[in-house]
């Protein structure tokens, strides 16, 4: 239907189809060709890393960052509650437990508990941090920058570094964010910690249809990273594999996107800001409606908007709301079920989980492609009740 306003979609209006005409014309059409390689190398210099890994999906790059990091089977990593799943379930991959954490106002994982369970609820011993009710090691904690929101680092990767902890930044939804103060001033999210992750899923503001990139600045460990990843190859004329390897390359066709896509980050990024203000300007003038603000130490790349309701105020709760808006045509999102409810996860220690359950009633997530006219951000509103 013409008039339907999706959550988020791509936008395609650079050499999108030019590259990958040249990967259909040469016949470089897999994991090999030269735009694997020219995406890598321009993610690196886009984000100020040394090294770049390109991988099918997002999950495969945690999945490898986590082997790459030391985990074991039957350590822990700690990881945030509201987060898409895909990185607990990488943590289960290497038959690791996830230890669940609570989310502060911008989403993100409440770094305040975090470091608190660190120091209260583990031992440092033998050069490794212990979980005292659990008995299991704890190698690795996966920050995630949600809905672009920089996680704050200064502190508790300090307190990581001290224990012993791995740093993995899933940075899948941040590509573009940056820190603006502190210890990583200038830094982009995904490059201050062991290791970061990015996702190009179709969703996100760049995107190969399907991708994702691991972020390094140790060369030792992104040979490794892209040794996994295409097999374990270790003659590749005879086929000869000394380890179990995967299969998570990126294709020359996905890569030959990225490029394109790369190419107008900037004015995605701009266009997102616009209409980010815009709406929230607008949605002001709704009583009971807010826009999420986002963090004032970095610069964010307003990948996704959510709207906070007070139903009391508004009249309507979240599914409500979000019926209203299919009703008229609006795709909207709430935000993911608790991954310490979810069936998989119930068994698992989940450490004092408070404020994210009043973040999941509360939200929904609005449209918010960088295709969003400014007509449709103005019929949004106006179903909304705004002005």
């Amino acid at each position: 239907m013409s008039d339907f306003i999706p959550l988020s979609v791509p936008s395609i209006r650079g050499n999108e189809w030019k590259y990958i005409k040249e990967c259909l014309d040469t016949e470089w059409v897999s994991s090999a060709g030269k735009y694997v390689s020219l995406f890598e190398k321009r993610i690196a210099e886009y984000t100020g890393v040394r090294h770049s890994v390109a991988v099918m999906n997002g999950t495969a790059a945690l999945h490898i960052s986590l082997m790459l990091s030391g985990v074991k089977d039957g350590d822990e990593v700690i990881v945030p509650t509201l987060t898409f799943i895909s990185p607990i379930n990488a943590v289960r991959y290497v038959n690791a437990f996830p230890v669940f954490m609570d989310a502060d106002e911008f989403y993100n994982m409440d770094n305040v508990r975090v470091i608190q369970f660190i120091r209260e609820e583990t031992v440092f011993r033998d050069g490794f941090s212990w979980n005292k009710m659990t008995g299991r090691r704890v190698s690795a904690i996966i920050p995630v920058h949600i809905f672009g929101n920089a996680v704050w680092l200064d502190d508790l990767i300090e307190e990581c570094k001290q224990r012993n902890i791995k740093v993995i930044e899933d940075a899948t939804e941040a590509l573009g964010t940056r820190y603006l103060r502190g210890k990583f001033k200038g830094k982009h999210t995904g490059t201050v910690g062991d290791f970061g992750c990015l996702s190009f899923n179709g969703n996100k503001i760049i995107t190969t249809g399907g991708g994702g990139i691991i972020l390094t600045n140790n060369e030792e460990l992104a040979d490794r990273a892209r040794y996994l990843t295409t097999q374990a190859k270790d003659d590749e004329v005879r086929y000869i594999h000394d380890e179990v390897g995967f299969n998570y390359r990126l294709t020359n066709i996905q890569a030959a996107l990225g490029v394109a896509q790369l190419e107008q980050l900037p004015e995605y990024i701009r266009i997102k800001k616009q209409n980010y203000f815009y709406y929230k300007d607008k949605i002001e003038a709704t009583s009971g409606l807010t826009l999420a603000e986002m963090p004032d130490y970095a610069d964010n790349n307003h990948w996704l908007y959510s709207l906070q309701i007070d139903s009391a105020t508004y009249g309507k709760d979240r599914e409500a709301l979000m019926k209203h808006l299919s009703d008229h045509q609006i795709q909207t999102r709430p935000v993911w079920y608790l991954n310490h409810l979810q069936k998989p996860y119930r068994q698992f220690q989940a450490y004092q989980i408070d404020h994210a359950y009043h973040l999941v009633e509360n939200t929904l997530n609005i449209p918010s492609s960088v295709r969003l006219s400014t007509r449709e951000v103005d019929r949004i509103i106006k179903i909304l009740g705004g002005s």
